[in-house]
Formats: structure tokens, sequence, C-alpha cells
């Protein structure tokens, strides 16, 4: 008849709760952290702006006075058309 009065838990019964907690606390606060990242979307706010075209870079030598129209007109057909045939 003590079957009935022993409800005491062992050492390991101990542990393996504690382990338990421990592993379930971990796993509800790795959870909240992945939602609260997934919801905030840092990588759409540290984009790096997208680097200019070489008809951008040209576009913008011509502007500033660096080389002269013709210039200008010469190396845009060479960069859309690509170098002219070698003699």
């Amino acid at each position: 008849m003590t079957f009935w009065y022993t409800h005491d838990m062992g050492g390991w019964g101990w542990f393996g709760m504690s382990v338990g907690m421990v592993l379930f606390w971990a796993l509800i606060v790795t959870v909240l952290v992945l939602v609260v990242r997934s919801v905030d979307h840092p990588r759409e706010r540290t984009r790096t702006p997208a680097a200019p075209t070489p008809e951008q870079i040209l576009g913008e030598r011509y502007a500033r006075g660096e080389i002269d129209e013709e210039e200008y007109r010469r190396r845009l057909s060479t960069l859309r058309n690509g170098p002219p045939p070698r003699s």
C-alpha cells in the first residue's frame, strides 16, 4: 500500500524538469526574436545604392565638361554597339 503514498520525484525527475523548462523558455525567446526580426525587415533599410552604369558615368563626365560632345557621342556609341572593327 505504500505505492499510493510515494508521489515524490527522484533527483533525475527534478533534473529533467529543470532542463525541460530551460529548453522551453529558450524556444519561446528564439521564436519571439525571429518574429520581431522578420517583421522589422532590416535588409530593406540597409540596401546600398546601385552602382552607376557606364552610360551614367559618361553622362556625368559630359555634364561636368570633362569631355566634349564629339567624344561623348563616340564613347556612347562604343558602349552601345561595341568597339569599331579593326582595319
